[in-house]
């Protein structure tokens, strides 16, 4: 009889260790918890640009032909009106000769035939297709004189030769530019922002970038400008970053921008995947509370808890969802916050 009762036992723990083993997969839920902390909750709004001088232009001929000189050099400083460049004029001139030439033989036409018709000696018809003729002509004339002055490429405002493009000899269509005039010590950035986050900023905010020329270094701007209207192509906006005098940066240059949309120095931080429907899950006395909270700044990685939760408190990350207020829990620490 003793010897039957030995696989009952058996059975008996066997169940026993099945009851545990079931209360602590059902009763006792296992979750990482990390301890919300204070610091600075900052909402940047991310962007590229170049450097770019506040006032610049681009220089490009009006009409096309052979360029025969180019006389202003890079880092030369010119003054408006100052020839910048010389395409050639020879067959315009010649033109503008002839015209001046024909211009002159028919005034000499329409004042004599004026004499004559005073004295009854040459028709109204006569005298009126001279003036005709001589209108057509000065007309042709004032043509030609304005492409003789465009084919002289000239400097529209002071500043500095920031770029000289083109070669002596080549022949170059209208609107090919040849040079960028502007003032270097006057510097900005112009960058693209996704539409979905142009909302977020605005004029005077603090811009930080960043440059490959200047490896570990952050640089400060501001906001200066933003476009009203924005690229329905590429979907964002242009934004300008207005530069300190002292910038190190140079005209061409390409940065990235972090705008700061939001900052805040003392702020209650948590992961992101700590929040879920505005809400969290608190650790307190090995028991999972849900709190509501109001939330702030949202960052890449984490989030600031404007209500509803204070620094020092354990919050479950990832919550199970099998979780339920007043749930025993088995927390252990996540790592990485």
């Amino acid at each position: 009889m003793r010897r039957g009762l030995i696989p009952i036992a058996v059975l008996f723990l066997a169940a026993v260790a099945g009851a545990a083993v079931w209360l602590l997969w059902f009763a006792w839920i296992p979750v990482q918890v990390v301890t919300a902390r204070t610091g600075p909750a900052v909402r940047a709004v991310y962007a590229t640009g170049t450097v770019e001088p506040v006032l610049s232009v681009k220089i490009s001929p009006t009409v096309g032909g052979r360029l025969v000189s180019m006389v202003a050099e890079e880092r030369q400083s010119v003054q408006a009106g100052a020839v910048l460049a010389q395409l050639d004029d020879r067959e315009s001139m010649a033109r503008v000769a002839e015209l001046k030439a024909k211009l002159a033989f028919q005034a000499e036409q329409l004042h004599r035939l004026q004499a004559l018709r005073q004295s009854g000696t040459a028709s109204r018809q006569a005298f009126e297709q001279a003036q005709s003729d001589h209108g057509q002509t000065a007309a042709a004339l004032e043509q030609a004189a304005r492409r003789l002055a465009d084919l002289t490429i000239r400097s529209p405002i002071d500043g500095v030769v920031l770029q000289k493009e083109g070669e002596v000899g080549e022949v170059v269509r209208e609107g090919q530019v040849l040079y960028w005039i502007g003032q270097p010590g006057q510097l900005r950035v112009s960058g693209e922002v996704d539409e979905e986050d142009i909302t977020l900023v605005e004029v005077g905010q603090k811009a930080l970038m960043k440059a490959d020329a200047f490896p570990g270094k952050i640089l400060d701007g501001t906001v200066s400008e933003i476009t009203p209207r924005g690229d329905p192509v590429n979907r964002s906006y242009r934004v300008r970053i207005a530069l300190p005098a002292d910038t190190p940066l140079h005209v061409g240059m390409t940065v990235e921008i972090n705008v700061i949309a939001a900052e805040r120095p003392k702020a209650v931080l948590v992961p992101l995947a700590a929040v879920r429907d505005g809400e969290v899950w608190t650790v307190l006395d090995g028991r999972a509370r849900r709190q509501k909270v109001d939330v702030g700044v949202i960052g890449d990685t984490q989030i600031e808890i404007r209500s509803g939760i204070s620094a020092g408190e354990q919050v479950v990350v990832d919550p199970p969802k099998r979780l339920k207020d007043g749930a025993r829990v088995r927390a252990r620490i996540a790592a990485g916050f």
